[in-house]
This record gives C-alpha cells, structure tokens and sequence, in this order.
C-alpha cells in the first residue's frame, strides 16, 4: 500500500516538471483605453503688464489755525451798551448798536469792530497824550473839525491826504468840508463824515412876522416877547465843558459882526471892535430880560428853554436837532418819540423852522463851519482796516444811517445828497441858510482849542452876565492876553 502511494506520488512530480517545461499558451488582456479627441484652438496672445504694487498709506492732515479776524478799535463819544432812552447821546448810542452788527457781516472773517466809549469832551487831550507816550492808540476817532489844528501840531493823525485822493468819493466831496479837516500845511487830517453848520431853530409862532435878519430887529423883538412872558432866545451861555460856548452861539453872535477869534499865527485876537460890538449886543439880549436864566445853568439845560417853547429860538450848532426833545409846540402840540424826529417832525409839520443867525450893521450872518470826521492816529495797529471803515462809512449803503444819526447834520456826497430822504423840509432848509450865511472856520491856527475856548467864554460870561458894566474890551485883552503868554 505503502509501495503504490510512493509511485502516485512520484508520477504527479514528473508530470509537474513536464509542464512547466512547455511552450506556454499566449494570455489575451482585453484593455479598455479611452482616446481624447485633441481640438486645435487659437491662443489669445497674452501679454504681461507691470501691475502697480498698492501700497495703503495713511496721512494725517491737520486743519490751518483759522486766521482770527482783526479788531477795527474807535473811540467814539456813543456808547452802544448805554440803552437809557433819555441818554444825551442816545442817537448815537442807537446808532452804534445798529451799525456794529451790519459792519461786522459785511467784514466777517476780516474785520471786527470794537468800539471805546470815550467822552467827547476828553477824546482830544487822551489821545494826545497816548500818543506822545506811545501808549496804546485806537485805529479811528471820531472828531469835530476844530480838533485837526491840535492834532497836526501835536503829531497825533496821520496824514490821508494821498489816500483820499485815490478814492472814488473824493471827487465829489463838499469843498467847505474838505477845508475843516485840513491842517496849516493844506494836507488832510481827517475825512468828513457830515456837514454840521451852525444855524438858529425856530418857533414859528414866536415870531408870527417872521425871524428878525439884524440884531437890531431881535432886540425889539425881544421887548415883544418879554412883555409876552416869553424869551426871545435861549443860548449855551454858561462856561461849562472848558468854554465850550465859545464855539457855538457866542461865535454865531461873533461872526454875525464881522469877527473872529483866531490871528492865523497860532494865537487868539480877541480885541477887536467887531468882537466888542458883539458882546455889547449880546449883553443887551441878556441884561434886557430877553435870554432866560436856564441858559446859564450849563449841562445843556439851556435846551429845557426851546423844548417848552418858552424861548423863541435857539443859535445852535444842526446838529442840536439830535438833542433838543421832546417838544412842546406854542399851540400845544406835543412832539414826544423822544428822538431826533421830534425835531424833523416839528419842521416838517411847520412848526419849528431853520433861519440865519441875525446879522449885526452891515454884516452877513455869522456861521460855524462845523464837521463830523473821522481821523486815523499815529500808531494805530489796524490803518488798513480804519480806512475800510472809512470807505463803509461814506458808502451809499451806510452814509444815509450816519447822517441821520450820530453825523447830525448834511450829506457831503452829492450822491448822497441827492437822495430822496435828504429832499425833506429840515434838509432844504439847512442848506439854504448855510448859503446865506458867511460860514467860517472857528481855529485855522490855535493850537490849544480848548484853553483858547476857555479863556474866551471866562471873559464874556462876565461880561454879559457876572459885570455887566465892566469894559468889554478890556476884558476881551485880558482874555487875549492869558492865552497868548502860553503860545510859545
């Protein structure tokens, strides 16, 4: 068993080894191949471009410091923030309170105006020493014409003369006006803002035939009214504001005889047979009983006597018209904004109206040449923006305001004066008296205004009121005499 077993075995390694010696029989794969179809496409030419690299950058701008606007400083003899309606200077305190805000739009971003109160009375000697000291200055005052002599010999204002030739309104400035704001030298000092001639108001029904044209026919007409219980005029006759008085009604009554007050070299002649005829007459008036007592009060009560019409009329400067109210007509008629249209309404109604000071033997009626002006100080810090000012005030947008308000009195722009609103009666009136009367320049040389003033008016308030029966020229020389010694 075991024998057979080995044989199978030994058959099955043969038959092994044959097969594996033999030819071997192909093997078929079948493969599956997937063929892609290649489509020929045109290529788009591709052209390369420098690509900017972006860089973020963050910057840091700071805004310019806005340039602040800068201050056109006045001193001015308004005071804005004084709101009394009863204020002497509330016309141009009004007008002030009207005007900064309108200035300032016009100028915003440029200019701002500050205004100083400085009383009228010591604007001239402040600024005269601020000068000299050069301590601090404004950039504009405002000022009357007899102020320029002062201010020149002093070397206070600067000289405008080349700068208001090349403006457009110089050419049609009021020559008279003009002549107020020029120095000795003939430069200009100053640039008129508004004509203020001196002028005399009336009551109308104080004077049913008319105002009287000579002294001689006032004083009769002063006995008329005395008899009446009323006075034939009422005048600044008190020394009150340095002599001030000397400047207006006295000068009227001066001028009304031929006279003046300044010799042209820097001195006062005071002396002369005009002059004394003057206060001779002027004495009269008030020993007579024809002036009432309140003239002499000083502090501007002397206006009281007009506002109640118990005084006929009153020689004054035009601009009293801003001042003198309200008003009591000798009808009755009551006139009581308490305003300077009290006055303008009491002429337009007919009641009150404009006349020539009465004029002495052989004479022209005597007349002030008075001026609202503004001036530049030396060492102003603002010039540039004073001269706009300058230019904004005398602008037919602005100038109608000021000439009603604090200017007081005419136009001198034609254009201006041309306009509708300077067509009324008091307008008409002002100018037809300022051509029949012989206006003057008050100081053309005096240096020292007020002390002239002051020396002045000493003298005739003795003369017409405290001695009446002192010699009048005697005084007249000790007048001249007391100033002179301090001209050098």
């Amino acid at each position: 068993m075991k024998t057979r077993l080995a044989l199978i075995a030994l058959l099955a390694v043969i038959v092994l080894a044959l097969a594996a010696c033999a030819t071997p029989t192909p093997q078929v794969i079948v493969q599956t191949v997937q063929v892609e179809k290649v489509v020929e496409k045109p290529v788009e030419k591709i052209v390369e471009k420098p690509v900017e690299k972006v860089v973020q950058q963050t910057v840091v701008v700071q805004a310019a410091t806005p340039v602040p606007a800068k201050k056109v400083v006045s001193w001015f003899q308004y005071d804005q923030g004084n709101v009394d309606p009863k204020a002497d200077e509330r016309a141009g305190n009004q007008y002030l309170r009207e005007a900064i805000p309108v200035f300032n739009k016009v100028y915003a971003g440029k200019y701002v105006w500050e205004n100083q109160y400085t009383p009228w009375e010591k604007l001239g000697p402040k600024l005269v020493a601020a000068v000299q000291v050069r301590a601090e200055v404004p950039d504009l005052i405002e000022l009357g014409g007899s102020m320029v002599t002062s201010f020149y010999k002093n070397g206070a204002v600067q000289d405008l003369t080349d700068w208001a030739k090349a403006q457009k309104w110089y050419a049609e400035m009021d020559a008279s006006a003009l002549k107020n704001c020029s120095g000795p030298d003939g430069k200009l000092y100053c640039i008129p803002t508004a004509n203020r001639p001196s002028q005399v108001f009336v009551w109308k029904d104080r004077y049913p035939n008319g105002f009287p044209k000579t002294t001689d026919e006032w004083l009769k007409e002063g006995e008329r009214l005395k008899k009446e219980g009323k006075y034939a005029m009422t005048f600044f006759g008190s020394t009150a504001f340095d002599g001030n008085g000397a400047a207006r009604a006295v000068f009227q009554a001066i001028g009304s005889f031929g006279g003046s007050y300044d010799n042209g070299d820097g001195k006062i002649k005071v002396n002369t047979p005009q002059n004394v005829a003057a206060v001779a007459w002027l004495r009269a008036m008030v020993q007579n009983g024809y002036v009432p007592e309140i003239a002499f009060a000083g502090g501007f009560q002397e206006e009281q006597a007009f506002m109640d019409s118990s005084a006929g009329a009153i020689p004054t400067g035009l601009f009293g018209y801003r001042y003198i109210n309200p008003l009591t007509a000798p009808s009755g008629k009551k006139y009581t904004k308490g305003s300077q249209d009290d006055m303008l309404d009491a002429i337009a109604a007919g009641d009150v109206y404009l006349a020539p000071m009465p004029a002495g033997p052989g004479k022209q009626p005597g007349c002030s040449t008075g001026i609202a002006a503004l001036a530049i100080p030396v060492g102003a810090k603002n010039a540039d923006g004073a001269k706009e000012f300058i230019n904004w005030t005398l602008s037919a947008e602005q100038n109608p305001a000021y000439v009603v308000g604090p200017g007081g009195g005419l136009p001198v722009l034609k254009s201006i004066a041309a306009l509708q609103q300077f067509q009324a009666p008091f307008y008409k009136q002002a100018v037809a008296v300022a051509s029949a009367s012989d206006c003057k320049v008050i100081w053309t040389s005096v240096v020292n205004t007020k002390a002239a003033e002051k020396a002045i008016m000493n003298a005739v308030y003795k003369l017409i009121k405290t001695d009446p029966k002192a010699d009048i020229a005697a005084e007249l020389q000790k007048a001249e005499d007391e100033y002179n010694k301090t001209v050098k």
